[in-house]
């Protein structure tokens, strides 16, 4: 749930407690993501104890949230073919360079997490707006297999943090740290 108080949103989550952020840091998805067709408006928040996720948090359900990763960091030369309805959702013109995530799905054994190719989110910054778009390249998988390749990731550039790679920087909330922290979601609501 949200409340606005003194123009600055209070957004309830299960995860991090409250989060303070600004009604611009709110990227609208005007069409829900899949499976949360109901949900439309979301932030993405920066936990300074977790070394490798971005979350992708609901301010309309507090318990919703998806841990999301730049595909780059896990597939080399990923094209996105974005459709001519999709750039008219989101408002880019032919030839933009979007930014995008895909949202990861961590079992009870994260060595088995998997991101989602087949369908990243794709965010204009400039007008925050998002859509998870579904790819047309059948070679994109719903469930990439991706521990392995994050770990190989790490030895390769031992120096660069996965995170530092994965923010958005200027539409990030950095949670801080909070009284009224709620406790941890189980397995089972951790990614789609």
């Amino acid at each position: 749930m949200e409340q606005k108080s003194s123009l600055k949103l209070t957004i309830a989550t299960t995860r991090f407690g409250n989060v303070i952020a600004e009604p611009s840091d709110v990227f609208n998805f005007p069409e829900g993501i899949l499976g949360f067709s109901d949900l439309r408006r979301f932030i993405l928040l920066d936990d300074p104890n977790d070394e490798i996720f971005t979350w992708l948090q609901s301010c309309e359900s507090s318990s919703i949230a998806f841990p999301v990763l730049d595909p780059e960091l896990f597939v080399d030369n990923l094209k996105l073919n974005l459709t001519k309805a999709d750039l008219e959702a989101l408002k880019l013109l032919p030839g933009s360079s979007p930014r995008h995530l895909s949202i990861i799905t961590i079992p009870e054994d994260p060595t088995q997490m998997t991101a989602n190719l087949k369908a990243p989110i794709i965010f204009n910054v400039e007008q925050r707006i998002a859509r998870q778009c579904v790819l047309q390249d059948n070679s994109l998988a719903i469930r990439e297999p991706i521990f392995m390749k994050l770990q190989e990731r790490v030895v390769r550039h031992p120096d660069q943090m996965i995170k530092s790679q994965n923010l958005i920087p200027e539409v990030t909330v950095r949670v801080e740290e909070s009284e009224d922290f709620l406790g941890t979601p189980t397995n089972s609501e951790v990614g789609v």
